[in-house]
């Protein structure tokens, strides 16, 4: 076969290139002694079996980090109520690619780069800081508002910077199992408050309590809003203990009816409120962008701890998201999927009342993505719903002393009105 001479010369060049030919003028071309793939391979000659290496010495972080965080298998023909994400096929994915693609067609290489702001893309903390000041009443300059890779690294940033091992938290009990893990894996003591019909309930918390973490738009799990007056008295609290108030706002979008209470944060005046809000709840969770609104003496400490951590959250995925907020996207999603979550609640709850009447229990306001539900009279109804293909997830996980009995977490924000009403037949 006849093969051209600028052929076999790219050849060479190329083999000279990744290093397994060399060239030595007046001489010739040959064959390197030492070839690339073999200075990629281990000397197993070299390799020495010996006893087995002595178990690695955990920090007390370390050791908290007991349990695999993995979300149960869905078995064939269940239906699922354990999950309160978004419903993923009703995102407005098109749109989403479009600016992504436009985006990077026009990006210049510094959009790839090191940022020098590791508080954020600019543009995107302009946006964040109009978005939560006319949704939730948050008073913020732009300069407040840190990026992070979602709400549960703005609390580890919170835990790193205010807490030493041994500090008591005021945590809600019910509450966030994510915080409860964080809070403890840090070395700091759980102090449980329990929730009411208003909320928190202040005569619950520890008056040495350096943080209160709460959930005050939609308490997780009970679903209760806290209300304007228990609002006022946590801040009242907070201040004669000078404790730092932690708002984890993480799907106050999501409320059915009535308008929506203003935020800790903007009611509070000379108290220390750390606002935090993520964009898993109204988009999708892989998207991983969530943001810190701190007070303004803290700006410049978070912004360090979010360098050490992890240098800045991806900008390319940032300036995309502006974009998405810029163009009315996000609250256009917003609008159309609360309308549609707002259905699948009321579907949930009529298909409890019709088919348990007095025998459930539903706590928690018209909000949110989920119910808090107590079956009064079935202490077997985890061992019903299984046999049934219902797959349920008990609250217990949420509780930091004894849990009541026959009590789940019922999501119904990413299944058919259909699918929740036969779910709910099934288990009668």
């Amino acid at each position: 076969m006849a093969v051209s001479r600028s052929t076999v010369t790219l050849a060479y060049e190329q083999l000279i290139a990744e290093g397994y030919l060399e060239s030595s003028r007046g001489s010739g071309t040959f064959v390197c002694r030492e070839l690339p793939d073999q200075l990629l391979r281990p000397n197993h000659k070299q390799i020495t079996r010996g006893a087995e290496a002595p178990p690695i010495r955990l920090s007390r972080y370390g050791a908290e980090l007991k349990d695999d965080f993995a979300y149960p298998r869905i078995p064939p023909g269940f239906i699922r109520f354990t999950q309160w994400r978004p419903d993923l096929s009703l995102f407005p994915i098109a749109i989403w690619r479009k600016l992504v693609m436009r985006r990077l067609r026009s990006a210049t290489p510094e959009l790839f780069d090191y940022s020098d702001e590791s508080a954020g893309y600019g543009p995107l903390r302009n946006e964040i800081a109009a978005y939560v000041s006319r949704s939730r009443a948050v008073r913020c300059t732009p300069d407040q508002v840190i990026i992070v890779n979602g709400s549960a690294q703005g609390i580890d940033l919170c835990v790193r910077l205010l807490l030493e091992p041994g500090d008591q938290v005021a945590i809600e009990n019910p509450g966030y199992q994510g915080a409860h893990r964080i809070f403890a894996a840090y070395g700091a003591r759980l102090r449980p408050a329990g929730i009411d019909d208003n909320g928190i309930v202040i005569g619950d918390l520890s008056k040495k309590a350096r943080l209160v973490y709460v959930t005050p738009s939609h308490q997780f799990p009970t679903g209760v809003a806290m209300s304007l007056a228990r609002r006022l008295e946590l801040i009242e609290w907070s201040r004669r203990y000078n404790a730092v108030l932690v708002e984890d706002d993480y799907d106050s979008e999501y409320r059915y009816s009535g308008p929506p209470l203003p935020s800790l944060q903007g009611l509070a005046a000379g108290v220390a409120v750390i606002y935090i809000g993520t964009f898993s709840k109204v988009m999708f969770p892989s998207l991983r962008i969530g943001y810190i609104i701190a007070p303004p003496s803290l700006v410049a400490r978070v912004r360090r701890a979010k360098w050490l951590a992890d240098r800045h959250t991806p900008v390319p995925d940032q300036a995309a998201l502006a974009d998405f907020i810029a163009e009315g996207h996000l609250e256009r999603h917003i609008r159309r999927m609360r309308r549609i979550y707002g259905g699948r609640r009321d579907a949930l709850v009529e298909a409890l009342q019709r088919h348990f009447g007095d025998r459930v229990q539903i706590r928690g306001d018209a909000a949110g993505m989920h119910l808090l539900v107590r079956f009064l009279d079935d202490a077997r109804m985890a061992e019903k719903a299984a046999a049934a293909k219902v797959q349920l997830v008990s609250s217990a996980a949420s509780y930091l002393t004894e849990a009541p009995s026959g009590e789940f977490i019922l999501g119904f924000s990413s299944i058919s009105e259909r699918s929740i009403r036969e779910g709910i037949r099934r288990l009668i």
